[in-house]
């Protein structure tokens, strides 16, 4: 061992001279090699990624959304590590020549302990984590995030599929489908494939006509921007006499009064909740494009407080708009919440755009959350940032550079009396733990990592 811990590298010139030694331990090398690799086979380490905070509470008059930050997650999340290999650090007086592949991960094992901010690993060698394309076949870092960039950018808004896994409603049969069932359900898909708004992404099945899958990014301006929002539809068999039946991927999250942390989706068109007659399901004429359009409208809206039956009364006054103002802090959080869980545990046939849209809003949603932090409201815009900030990757430019443009006519900040203390506290470890999942997708993170190995740097 050398005196900053890392093994000795020998070549053959040492073999010489250490000829006694290697042939004093050569007997008992190969035996303990081969004991070594049994104990390694089959051995990984999972690390759970989570966060504790203390739990809140939004109270306001009979709302039902409650702050229980790490309590309601739907299952918890492992990161399994990849490194097969096993080396001993003790072995300095064997002729084993390191090639530079193994010296690299020895090296990377000596970090695996370690906390170190979040990108760091990728701008050390050893610490990169590579895929293999075929054998002794390696992609890069940049060739990884190319690919993700190359299947986001030819995804299709709408597109078939043979089936689903995951489906929560793959276990239901239909048994016998009508052919004016599947006829209908195909009318459905040419609508969709037609008419799809902007930031609405769908996946049917083939061989299950009755099941569909879709997504929706939440809209600029209300604390849902930039999210994924999974839905599960199911057309069944007496379909369209009746509407579909639709399951919110909630997660254990209610981030919105007509999204329950179980699934359900509350809509009239839907028939889950009562409304006048113009707004209920009518077999001629709705269809599951106006159920997707009513969804991204009218539920993932700018308050979503007035959403829950009632409220409508407190629009006009400011103990209403400081309860919507409470609400759009809960519901950005659970946003968030939501964006790890779809990172961690894509939905099958939207791996592609769950990696490329964060890859591409990584950075809006950070400066985002700094945003709000800072005690502007959530859905407010966030100032644009210089050009030369937006495009600095890998760490370069300084910190000087990222300064943002400075806004005019600012909105009033909120202050810790009018607002959740813990706001800014679960809203930063939430911001820790995105900036280490959109750093892995290749996002645009450099001046995120920079402030935080500077402030590392300051608190030492």
């Amino acid at each position: 061992m050398d005196a900053a811990g890392y093994p000795h590298m020998q070549g053959s010139g040492s073999a010489a001279s250490s000829s006694c030694r290697a042939a004093d331990y050569s007997a008992g090398w190969d035996s303990a090699q081969q004991q070594k690799r049994q104990r390694c086979q089959g051995s990984s380490s999972n690390d759970q990624v989570g966060s504790s905070t203390e739990n809140n509470s939004l109270e306001a008059p009979g709302s039902e959304l409650k702050y229980d930050y790490g309590k309601n997650e739907e299952e918890d999340y492992y990161f399994e590590d990849e490194d097969d290999g096993c080396y001993d650090e003790d072995d300095e007086g064997s002729d084993y020549e390191l090639e530079t592949a193994d010296y690299n991960q020895l090296l990377a094992d000596k970090f695996d302990h370690l906390d170190l901010p979040p990108g760091v690993e990728a701008a050390v060698p050893w610490l990169q984590k590579v895929e293999r394309d075929g054998p002794g076949k390696f992609k890069s870092m940049s060739e990884i995030e190319e690919e993700i960039a190359k299947k986001y950018n030819f995804f299709k808004q709408f597109d078939t599929v043979e089936d689903f896994i995951d489906h929560k409603y793959a276990k239901i049969s239909v048994g016998n489908a009508r052919k004016e069932w599947a006829k209908r359900i195909q009318h459905e898909w040419s609508l969709l494939e037609k008419d799809l708004p902007a930031l609405i992404y769908v996946r049917a099945s083939e061989n299950r006509m009755d099941l569909l899958r879709a997504v929706m990014i939440g809209p600029q301006g209300t604390p849902y921007h930039d999210g994924l929002f999974f839905f599960d539809a199911h057309f069944p068999p007496s379909y369209p006499a009746i509407p579909p039946v639709v399951h919110y991927h909630a997660g254990g999250l209610r981030l919105n009064p007509n999204l329950y942390a179980c699934g359900k989706v509350c809509l009239s068109l839907l028939g889950t909740w009562q409304g006048q007659s113009c707004e209920k399901w009518n077999p001629a004429q709705s269809t599951m494009l106006q159920v997707l359009i009513s969804i991204q409208a009218l539920v993932l809206n700018e308050k979503p407080f007035y959403n829950e039956p009632g409220y409508e009364r407190y629009a006009n006054s400011a103990e209403g708009l400081a309860y919507a103002l409470d609400y759009n802090d809960t519901a950005f959080q659970y946003s968030c919440r939501t964006m790890l869980y779809s990172l961690r545990k894509p939905p099958q046939h939207f791996e592609d755009l769950v990696a490329g849209h964060f890859r591409e809003r990584g950075h809006a949603i950070l400066a985002a959350c700094k945003y709000y932090m800072e005690g502007h409201e959530v859905g407010s815009k966030v100032p644009e940032e210089d050009e030369d900030t937006k495009g600095c990757q890998n760490g370069e430019g300084s910190s000087s550079s990222t300064t943002a443009k400075p806004q005019q006519n600012k909105p009033a900040l909120r202050t810790n009396r009018n607002r959740n203390a813990s706001f800014k506290t679960n809203l930063g470890v939430l911001f820790e733990e995105l900036l280490m999942e959109f750093n892995v997708k290749g996002a645009n993170t450099a001046r995120f990592r920079a402030e935080k190995l500077k402030n590392q740097l300051a608190a030492a």
